[in-house]
């Protein structure tokens, strides 16, 4: 889970501060001592860890926290706030031009991810009624071409290439001019890498960048390489100029370091992160949500937008009636898993409802992907119906009979029962927070 170990140092702290009631200024000190070791090791840069510190301390020394009866939700408040302020503030969004075609280049190292978050973008772009055009000015990287086409081809969107040996400015330039013959209003263009900065690369990104002059010039970088990604970042921002930055594979990065650290490094926000590798997998960087999901508030909004886009709304009441029936059988609950895989991870999920982001512990260690989604079906589909409308039926004998049907152990029937009760009871749980208001607007697919 992204930010796991910040997550859970400063939601363990914050909870000794809850149980003091009235604070002293040692107690904010102490407190304070901790978040900053909480950062340093989410690797988040020494000199904002500094600075964080300074500016959070100082509000929550004052006397107006210190006097008040709830002083300890006061310092959450301000570290919330004081976080969405590091990370940006508020979303920054892709400025698209009054005149199209909008022109975004995208820089970086090799091995960063352009290639495949210039076809995430597409998608995005397209989703939202655009019609992108992708440009692979890459000729140095062999397969560079042949994947973008790939993607183009998954995506159902065009592709401008040139013949082996053109300069990649030309590429560029002539994708323009192909652009507004095409009635294309977005242009993407994924730019060459390098192992590391060097002067040829970044004089051949200045050339393009003069010839074409983009709109956007989008850094992508690799979240899980730390504090390297924040000083690439701000190496590009001294030479190139960027308008904004894409952090990828920040699913798979515990830490969280370059998220918190780039925006007050290079002054350059954070646009989009890649939170998978699936091409619908690129989310829009909202600073406020973010800070919310560190200290285990969740992120309700992103929740709902993530539902909305990717639930099938009649089967969504279908399954709220089978619930207040207590209803719920093994075969809805692998048709919602099926639904919920495309939210993403487990973790994902849980991190984005205020409260629940432990309950993974309890569900045990299983995401809704493609392998898994499979072996629960096996499972499923080798019990008989009465079985699988009843689950309570099932003793040691059915269970033998049904690992050997689906070709599991009976310790994985086991499991998939256990998941299956979690599920009924997180269900009815989530039911009655909303109805007693615990987080109001809020609703699961399943809800009316």
């Amino acid at each position: 889970m992204i930010f796991e170990g910040l997550a859970d140092r400063l939601q363990a702290t914050f909870k000794k501060l809850r149980g003091r009631g009235k604070l002293t200024e040692d107690d904010v000190n102490e407190a304070m001592r901790e978040v900053r070791m909480a950062l340093l090791e989410a690797d988040v840069n020494f000199k904002v860890v500094k600075d964080f510190i300074k500016k959070v301390k100082e509000r929550a020394i004052g006397q107006e926290v210190l006097d008040t009866l709830t002083p300890a939700q006061v310092v959450i408040k301000i570290v919330n706030d004081e976080l969405t302020a590091l990370m940006g503030d508020t979303q920054s969004r892709i400025n698209i031009s009054s005149k199209p075609p909008t022109v975004i280049m995208l820089a970086g190292l090799q091995g960063a991810g352009k290639t495949t978050t210039a076809g995430k973008l597409a998608y995005t772009l397209k989703k939202q009624g655009k019609r992108p055009l992708l440009v692979a000015a890459d000729v140095y990287r062999p397969a560079a071409i042949k994947q973008l086409q790939v993607l183009g081809e998954q995506l159902d969107l065009p592709v401008f290439t040139m013949p082996e040996g053109t300069n990649p400015v030309t590429i560029a330039e002539q994708a323009i001019v192909h652009a507004a013959s095409y009635a294309n209003d977005i242009v993407i263009i994924d730019t060459a890498g390098r192992l590391h900065i060097n002067e040829e690369l970044m004089q051949e990104l200045k050339a393009i960048k003069q010839t074409v002059k983009p709109h956007e010039i989008l850094l992508v970088v690799d979240a899980m390489t730390g504090q390297d990604a924040v000083n690439v970042a701000e190496h590009f921002n001294n030479d190139l100029g960027l308008d904004g930055v894409i952090l990828t594979k920040l699913d798979g990065d515990a830490r969280g370091g370059a998220a918190l650290s780039v925006k007050a490094v290079t002054g350059c926000p954070i646009k989009f992160v890649g939170m998978g590798e699936k091409l619908e997998a690129l989310e829009a960087f909202h600073p406020d949500r973010m800070a919310s999901r560190i200290l285990g508030m969740g992120d309700v909004l992103s929740l709902i937008e993530k539902a909305q886009s990717n639930f099938d709304l009649e089967q969504a009441q279908e399954m709220e009636k089978k619930l207040r029936k207590d209803s719920f059988t093994l075969d809805d609950f692998l048709d919602q898993m099926n639904q919920v895989k495309k939210l993403g991870s487990l973790d994902q999920i849980l991190g984005m409802i205020p409260g629940m982001g432990n309950l993974k512990k309890k569900l045990g260690d299983v995401d809704f992907d493609e392998k898994e989604i499979k072996r629960i079906e096996a499972i499923i589909l080798s019990m008989t119906k009465k079985e699988r409308r009843d689950p309570s039926i099932l003793n040691g004998s059915r269970r033998k009979r049904i690992a050997i049907g689906s070709g599991n152990r009976v310790q994985d029937v086991n499991k998939l029962l256990k998941q299956f009760n979690e599920a009924k009871k997180l269900m009815k749980k989530m039911k009655g927070m909303q109805k007693t208001g615990r987080f109001s607007g809020f609703k699961l697919p399943f809800m009316k």
